[in-house]
């Protein structure tokens, strides 16, 4: 089969540190922290900091009445998608919609709506409860809200796979275009986790760091890592066939170019020995893009801030790319982000493209004691000026799954 090429053509973020892509990534390259104390919930939980979204003004995107029928995922999935669009140039239009179609995943969905709907259906019965309620929650909502926003009526569906799943989603999408069933495709992550419950449920699994300082709490590869921090946003990407995107005068970032999704089949929570499933998607999304190891300069790790992700990511790479490992870049985003969970991958996609496209690679902040198991180049706390050709992204799921996407610069 002749394999379509594929490019990123837009982008679109709602991010902890930022609500739009310019202000996010020019705060990434900085060593800027969205990680600050948690100003949502009660403080009665053992993690005193989120990276919460800021200052996000919903109604610039949706109308008010239409809002509150959305929960707040589904906000900044919309917001992040009409950016994405935006900054493509595409118009969707009746004689295109068909061949235009959205791929949005969410890992949790709609946790907010649940928790005050069932209160609501405690307190006051189930007459109650609201009729939106259903709708609201679903994590294909998202999908389903962007798809009628912007009247994309192509290919249209939601992945839900933990913490791969922006990754999933981006990679599920590219294939859509790829096999000549898409022109373009909207697609990414969003995620609203910072609740009652979601916060309860990580505490009590003990994920989470309980460092009580913002500034230090998230700490990739750092030997005093605690936890993550949970984060929320969204980050979206237009993914457009190449020569759709010439004869429009499009303006490309990189070339999508391989994808590799693996399952771990070892343990709900814990990472397979020494990481073999992350590495084996990351050997997956190389061979799919023609890509040898040596091609690779920068790695967007998955990098949670976590004892055995930490290290087990580690070793795959190691086992992937042998002793080019050591001369390759890798870091860690979430240092400044916390943990997105299911818009970690489209933030992180974004981020990979947009050092590909600038030459420049995002720190891993707060690496200050080394740890002896993690002992590759994080690009600790600064960021880096540096050409490279290709990159991957590495998202790694509860449930053991394992994503990987890969990026290029456009050659004609």
């Amino acid at each position: 089969m002749n394999k379509r090429r594929v490019v990123v053509t837009g982008l679109g973020a709602v991010t902890p540190v930022g609500n739009d892509v310019d202000t996010t990534w020019k705060n990434i390259l900085a060593g800027v922290s969205g990680v600050g104390p948690l100003t949502r919930l009660p403080d009665e939980y053992p993690a005193k900091v989120v990276a919460e979204v800021k200052d996000f003004n919903v109604e610039a995107f949706i109308e008010k009445k239409d809002a509150r029928k959305m929960d707040r995922f589904t906000h900044y999935a919309v917001a992040a998608s009409k950016m994405a669009v935006e900054d493509s140039g595409l118009q969707i239009t009746d004689e295109n919609s068909h061949r235009v179609g959205v791929w949005i995943g969410s890992g949790i969905g709609g946790m907010e709506t649940f928790e005050q709907q069932f209160e609501t259906f405690l307190n006051r019965g189930y007459r109650r409860v609201s009729p939106f309620f259903v709708p609201m929650m679903i994590p294909d909502m998202a999908t389903g809200q962007v798809s009628i926003t912007l009247g994309a009526r192509g290919f249209n569906s939601c992945t839900v796979t933990a913490c791969a799943t922006g990754t999933n989603s981006i990679g599920d999408a590219f294939k859509v275009i790829q096999r000549g069933d898409a022109d373009a495709m909207v697609t990414g992550g969003s995620e609203a986790p910072i609740t009652r419950m979601s916060m309860a449920g990580f505490c009590a699994n003990t994920a989470l760091s309980t460092n009580p300082d913002p500034q230090t709490a998230s700490r990739p590869f750092d030997k005093n890592r605690d936890g993550f921090v949970m984060g929320e946003g969204a980050g979206i990407l237009v993914l457009e066939e190449l020569e759709h995107a010439l004869a429009r005068g499009a303006k490309i970032y990189a070339e999508i170019v391989g994808y590799g999704a693996t399952g771990d089949a070892h343990h709900i929570t814990a990472p397979a020995p020494n990481g073999e499933g992350g590495a084996r998607a990351m050997k997956m999304a190389l061979e799919d893009g023609n890509l040898n190891p040596e091609d690779i300069g920068y790695i967007n790790a998955h990098g949670t801030s976590t004892d055995y992700n930490d290290k087990f990511e580690t070793l795959a790479i190691k086992e992937v790319f042998g002793d080019h490992a050591y001369k390759l870049a890798v870091s860690s985003t979430k240092s400044m982000t916390g943990h997105l969970l299911g818009a970690a991958g489209g933030v992180e996609a974004i981020f990979t493209i947009l050092a590909l496209k600038n030459s420049v690679l995002p720190p891993t902040i707060n690496l200050e004691t080394p740890d002896p198991e993690c002992d590759l180049d994080y690009v600790p706390n600064q960021a880096r000026e540096q050409e490279i050709k290709a990159a991957i992204s590495n998202s790694l799921g509860f449930g053991g799954h394992n994503a990987t996407i890969a990026f290029k610069k456009y050659e004609v």
